[in-house]
């Protein structure tokens, strides 16, 4: 059977709450990449050794495994509308101390790090609330082409925010970096603020935090679409997770200069831009299952790609259609998630997703890092790289053919 015509990329942008959450969402982001850089400049200013550096980025990420499930019950018990500008308050709150504390010259490397915790945790417990209110945002047709907007805003962020941050360090100081983090959060509070969310008719008695978390749990559990899908995402992030995990230091024995870095990095985010262009189209032809199956084949070569180039125009090459890959695999698989869980457990579902993906994320990163170690980096990523081809043979077995419904 022919598969019905997508709606356009575009369509989701009529939608006046949606488009300017997503241009207050850019201007966020945007900072909070800026906050990555200031972060580990000022450790490296503050004359902290590179455990103090690494540590930032433990920071930084282990929010994510500690908050995961009772942010996602909170998303689900809580009025998200509420939630999320509790936590836009907090981490606009933490940005002005880090602020303060710089300007003051009273920072400290383990005030650096509780605050980068602090900030870190706000955002990972709005995270489940923010994803989940995407459905309440656009139509059911439309939620495929949201989230690649999304992913569309957020590369362009990844884009834009270290460059800022390079250029304010650079010309005023780490301090007025952080007073722009600061100010970045104002977008985003003032137009969830003006958002008028209906009021949700619940049918059953309010949840408990610790009853909820079961209840997710549970309702995952005896899911079998829902666990397709976190299994699809779980082994094909584990495998692909070498691509960022190994990028470095690729980069390196083909340029000397963090500027070619730099370059490979902002040509992934330009490659995930073409790839969420693109992508509506192709699902009209294709449909969603044949466009998440080429997506992963696609991003197993450019892994195995990585392994042979030895220049570094050919790697920003395969960067860019590394991007493209990227960007239409966990757009597809995202919108999917939301779709598939119904509203009064979305986020706790999401929730989950999140730990999946962060999870396998970091045991990726550092499996093949070992690997890598012992064995050396092309052989970690042709490994890699046909690991993550070899996933897309999950959705050839009829347990666990994900049956789209985007």
């Amino acid at each position: 059977m022919k598969p019905t015509a997508s709606p356009s990329l575009w369509r989701p942008l009529r939608l006046t709450i949606f488009r300017n959450l997503l241009i207050a969402d850019v201007i966020s982001d945007a900072g909070a990449f800026m906050q990555n850089v200031r972060a580990a400049w000022l450790m490296v200013s503050l004359g902290a050794g590179p455990i103090y550096v690494a540590l930032t980025q433990t920071a930084a990420s282990l929010p994510y495994f500690l908050l995961a499930l009772p942010a996602g019950s909170a998303g689900d018990i809580v009025d998200r509308r509420k939630l999320i500008l509790f936590t836009e308050s907090w981490m606009m709150g933490v940005a002005l101390i880090l602020a303060i504390l710089t300007i003051a010259g009273v920072m400290s490397p383990w005030i650096l790090l509780v605050l980068t915790f602090a900030l870190s945790a706000g955002d990972a417990f709005e995270t489940p609330a923010w994803r989940a209110i995407l459905p309440e945002l656009v139509p059911k047709e439309d939620l495929a082409a949201a989230s690649a907007l999304n992913g569309i805003e957020f590369n362009l962020a990844r884009a834009v925010g270290p460059a800022l941050a390079g250029t304010l360090i650079s010309v005023a100081g780490v301090a007025t970096a952080f007073v722009a983090n600061f100010v970045s959060f104002f977008g985003v509070i003032l137009v969830v603020a003006k958002w008028k969310r209906p009021a949700r008719r619940r049918s059953a008695p309010p949840e408990s935090f610790s009853g909820a978390t079961v209840a997710a749990i549970r309702y995952v559990r005896h899911s079998p679409e829902i666990l397709t899908v976190l299994l699809r995402t779980g082994v094909a992030t584990f495998f692909s997770s070498a691509l960022f995990a190994l990028l470095p230091t690729v980069s390196r024995s083909v340029n000397q200069h963090a500027t070619g870095y730099g370059l490979l990095l902002g040509c992934f985010g330009g490659g995930a831009i073409i790839g969420a262009l693109i992508m509506q189209s192709a699902r009209d032809r294709l449909g969603t299952e044949s466009i998440v199956s080429t997506g992963v084949v696609t991003l197993g070569l450019v892994i195995l790609g990585m392994s042979a180039v030895h220049r570094l125009s050919t790697l920003a090459a395969v960067m860019l259609v590394g991007g493209a890959a990227w960007i239409i695999f966990i757009s597809l698989i995202n919108a999917l998630v939301q779709n598939l869980a119904p509203d009064w457990v979305r986020a706790r579902v999401l929730a989950i997703f999140t730990l999946v993906y962060m999870g396998s994320y970091a045991l990726g990163t550092a499996a093949w890092g070992a690997v890598a170690q012992r064995s050396g980096v092309r052989a970690a990523l042709v490994y890699a790289g046909m690991g993550t081809i070899a996933t897309a043979a999950i959705a050839l077995s009829r347990n666990f053919l994900i049956r789209p419904r985007i």
